[in-house]
């Protein structure tokens, strides 16, 4: 086979979007370029890689081997890249890392320092949910990963850097606004607006009333914090949310912090990676940066944090 790097990065971009337009996209290419190195591609394994059904295309169980492996290829390529820029130093270099949609409230803020540290380091950032954030460590497709409670059944080695204090938010003219311990059950007469299942602050809102023998009600699913912000302000509904979502909210007297008995609910942002993962001179420093700065770089003051863990898969 004389299959070319060009053509293995071109054809997991289509296989991970299922389309050509996303991934000529991603890749600053024009579509018919893509098509040409899939193309070329195919004739080089002399086999189809994707299947056009309608308007949506597939990929074969040819292609889902051929980008298995294209994956893993690329991965090493990439990790190779990283030992070469250990070896030079932190002049130059890229990082790959995934957020939680709600940690992108403060990330930015500790990238824009981190670049200027390093103004040779490019850095490739996705902000997603919590599903996906897991698809990716699994698939070992980032090198560092921000997020709250890790799970409890992958081999991942993590770090917490920052409190993420879960607080209950109301427009200011709310009832409650303005009492003072509010007891937890009194919460079974209002209506709360949630995220989806899977969303790790809707895991730890569901778990600390089951523990508490608390029963809410739910008013609505909402797909985003600034839409459950939007929702609370309208009067839908109260919301569970970090304190990190709502600090703008809070400061303009839109919402306010309902001072309920036993919250905040304190959790934790993590700095995640695989177990084992070798990561480059970039990561390393990143995923140092994020420990050592992180709370005086966003004027939180000391934290107590846990300690660093490493989480196995059950019976590894």
């Amino acid at each position: 086979m004389n299959i070319t790097l060009r053509q293995l990065r071109v054809f997991s971009a289509v296989a991970r979007h299922l389309s050509f337009t996303r991934a000529a996209e991603e890749l600053c290419l024009t579509q018919p370029a893509v098509s040409m190195q899939v193309k070329q591609l195919e004739n080089q394994l002399d086999v189809p890689l994707f299947e056009h059904l309608g308007k949506k295309i597939f990929l074969t169980e040819m292609g889902k081997e051929v980008y298995h492996y294209s994956r893993a290829i690329l991965q090493q390529i990439d990790e190779l890249q990283g030992v070469l820029n250990s070896l030079k130093g932190l002049g130059k270099g890229r990082l790959k890392i995934s957020v939680a949609s709600t940690a992108n409230y403060f990330i930015p803020v500790l990238l824009a320092g981190f670049c200027q540290r390093y103004p040779g380091v490019t850095v490739s950032l996705d902000v997603t949910n919590r599903e996906t954030l897991l698809t990716q460590l699994a698939e070992n497709e980032v090198d560092l990963v921000v997020m709250g409670q890790p799970p409890e059944d992958m081999d991942l080695g993590y770090e917490a850097f920052l409190e993420n204090p879960l607080v209950i938010v109301a427009p200011p003219e709310h009832p409650l606004a303005k009492e003072k311990k509010i007891p937890l059950k009194r919460l079974e007469q209002e209506v709360f607006l949630v995220r989806e299942p899977g969303s790790g602050t809707r895991i730890a809102m569901e778990r600390f009333f089951a523990q508490h023998d608390v029963r809410i009600t739910t008013g609505m699913e909402v797909g985003s914090n600034e839409a459950i912000k939007q929702s609370v302000q309208a009067g839908l509904g109260l919301g569970l949310l970090s304190r990190d979502t709502v600090e703008m909210e809070l400061a303009l007297g839109r919402l306010v912090i309902l001072h309920v008995a036993e919250f905040p609910i304190m959790r934790y942002w993590y700095v995640v990676h695989r177990h084992g993962k070798r990561l480059s001179v970039v990561a390393q420093a990143f995923k140092d940066y994020l420990i050592k700065e992180s709370p005086s770089l966003l004027g939180k003051g000391e934290q107590k944090l846990p300690r660093a863990a490493t989480k196995k898969t059950r019976g590894a």
